[in-house]
């Protein structure tokens, strides 16, 4: 653990931010109990950023390297962008856990080992030939050895547990003692585990027996001789909450269907790792929200969609794989020209790919992935807490112009959290919609034509289905313009394509803003979605480095900012750090004639500041003032 920023006080070192990163076996907890330290790392007010990291299978074989399953925390008394490069504690609850994880910790890192699983059998398993706890290989590192198992057991004697029972509390054993360590409060947790088994008293005491052994042995062995302080951040003043990218999604949704004062229909399949957001949506009927989970992407579509025809909100929700079952019925949406809020949680591919893991690989899919000219606007949030605002964006576009719109989110924004500041009701944007009422015809014919469109925004009056005197039909096959009659005429055609097209391209979004600090940066660093954690991150180190550069990011993807080309023909160069192979980086040079230079990963994992601020400072040392 770095040591430059902190000082010892009466066996108490205080730190201004720290990464813990919890790791075992898919069944041992390591999401519940990283979960929990981190709702007390954000009820003391840190700031903080986590990434969750699931195995790929449901049931990946016990003790095994794809069996393994961590949770990483990163929380400061400052403002921080992501969930750290490498952590600062590591706490390995097996073999397979230290394996995978153990090439992340720095040297002189904080290794906390369950010792009770270091058996022959697991070690031999995840291919140790002798026991690393014994054999000096970890001599590096600050190793704490700790029989959690066989703690959390006897503190379990007589609660009339079994010893395997018992054993599953020993992430709780963990959680106290790292919540020793951090002088983490204990209410909260105490309060969480009685509330999660309600149910089933016996096992939320043993739990919490479990979590007060780990806070006891903390307190009374020798070997932990400093804990460790990490004090409050500075943040805008209001109230704040944890929250994951899935959930706010799922409030953002929710808001926009009071603020616009619709019904909100999700129709949608579950699939990871969109399915939160469906099991969130599900809880908030008393907001106006009915949920349906179809028997499979193409009717979850199909039913958002019919919802929309029917003067509803229509949401569904998926990852890559169900977009492109959902492309027919999204270019329907296009040619019906109805409001359809498509949110794409991307992961990694191509077909079912990496269902765990994040990329950023479907933008190409979302702008183009529809047969015919079907264009449709794509925004992408940067961040977990920033997924309720682009939610209510994109509704209001939706809205707006009459069209689908793809919300771009991932993996890493859908499953980390951060804190967010809960926003005032009436500060967010108006919404409301107006339906067609009376008759439209421009001939004076006393019809009503579905075509008839807004001068400003060319979008097309709608009509709810049964309103007296506003009889319509729509369908896929290409209509006239104005009337809405079914036409194969080669000029309406063209007219028809043209004017979706021009829809589209006349979407109002805002312009382009640059952080250039110093404002003589000749390297501009453009991103989208969760690439805003690690840029920041890595711009702030390469600029503490007394280097200049400046940093944009991308929410509308299309249309894109109008001032977008002038600011990047401004500089020097441009980089495009993206989790794909390059997918914006091409749309900007066949769009501005531009040689923006691609830096790309697709890994399955986020960037890490560190390799970011490597590719910054060597392309800003090359680039001539």
């Amino acid at each position: 653990m770095s040591t430059t920023n902190g000082h010892r006080s009466n066996g108490t070192r205080k730190l201004n931010r720290v990464v813990i990163r919890f790791a075992g076996d898919s069944g041992d907890g390591m999401q519940l109990t990283g979960d929990r330290f981190t709702s007390e790392a954000a009820a003391f007010g840190n700031d903080l950023a986590t990434l969750p990291n699931f195995p790929a299978e449901i049931r990946a074989p016990a003790g095994t390297l794809p069996g393994v399953s961590s949770f990483q925390l990163h929380f400061a008394d400052y403002d921080i962008l992501t969930p750290g490069d490498r952590p600062d504690v590591l706490v390995a609850m097996n073999p397979a856990a230290l394996k995978a994880n153990i090439g992340d910790l720095p040297h002189g890192g904080i290794l906390i080992v369950n010792t009770d699983e270091f058996s022959k059998r697991n070690l031999t398993k995840v291919g140790y030939d002798a026991n690393p706890l014994e054999t000096g290989e970890l001599e590096r590192y600050a190793v704490h050895q700790v029989a959690m198992a066989t703690l959390t057991q006897g503190a379990l004697e007589g609660t009339g547990l079994g010893k395997k029972d018992a054993e599953r509390c020993k992430n709780m054993f963990a959680l106290g003692l790292l919540s020793w360590m951090y002088h983490r409060p204990t209410e909260g947790t105490e309060r969480f585990l009685r509330e999660k088994f309600a149910k089933k008293p016996p096992i939320a005491e043993a739990n919490i027996l479990a979590f007060r052994a780990g806070w006891n042995y903390g307190e009374t062995t020798e070997a932990f001789a400093v804990t460790y302080e990490v004090a409050p951040a500075k943040l805008p003043a209001g109230t704040y909450r944890q929250i994951t990218g899935n959930t706010a999604l799922a409030y953002g949704i929710v808001a926009a269907g009071q603020r616009s004062g619709l019904p909100v229909f999700l129709g949608t399949y579950p699939i990871t790792p969109a399915s939160d957001v469906l099991h969130e949506l599900a809880k908030h009927k008393n907001f106006g929200v009915t949920t349906f989970q179809a028997e499979d992407e193409i009717a979850g579509v199909g039913a958002a969609l019919g919802a929309s025809f029917g003067g509803a909100l229509g949401v569904t929700t998926t990852s890559g794989p169900g977009l492109a079952l959902k492309s027919e019925t999204i270019g329907l949406a296009v040619t019906l020209e109805l409001p359809l809020l498509v949110c794409d949680v991307q992961r990694g591919g191509p077909s079912t790919g990496l269902p765990t893991k994040t990329e950023q690989a479907d933008l190409l899919q979302a702008l183009y992935g529809r047969n015919g000219e079907s264009p449709v606007p794509v925004i992408a949030p940067c961040s977990p807490a920033d997924c309720f605002d682009a939610a209510l964006e994109a509704v209001r576009i939706a809205l707006a112009y009459r069209t689908p719109v793809l919300l771009l989110s991932d993996g890493a924004i859908a499953n980390g959290s951060e804190p967010w500041l809960l926003p005032q009701v009436d500060q967010l944007p108006d919404l409301s919609v107006e339906f067609a009422t009376e008759p439209n015809a421009p001939d004076g014919s006393g019809e009503f034509w579905p075509y008839v469109r807004d001068p400003e925004t060319l979008a097309r009056d709608w009509a709810v289905p049964g309103t007296p005197g506003l009889e319509h039909r729509v369908g896929g096959l290409e209509k006239a313009d104005g009337k809405g009659n079914i036409s194969y005429d080669p000029d309406n055609h063209d007219k028809m394509v043209r004017l979706r097209q021009a829809k589209i391209d006349g979407v109002r979004v805002p312009d382009l803003t640059v952080d250039d600090p110093d404002g003589d940066a000749r390297v501009l660093v453009l991103g989208w979605g969760s690439s805003f954690g690690p840029i920041g991150a890595a711009c702030r180190r390469v600029r503490a480095q007394g280097m200049s550069i400046a940093q944009a990011h991308l929410r509308h993807l299309n249309p894109m900012p109008g001032n977008l080309g002038d600011v990047l023909r401004s500089y020097g160069k441009v980089i495009v750090p993206e989790m794909n192979l390059g997918q914006l980086a091409m749309l900007l040079r066949a769009r501005y004639l531009i040689d923006v230079q691609s830096y790309t990963k697709v890994a399955g994992l986020p960037f890490r500041a560190e390799e970011l601020q490597n590719v910054l400072t060597d392309v800003v040392q090359g680039v001539p003032a």
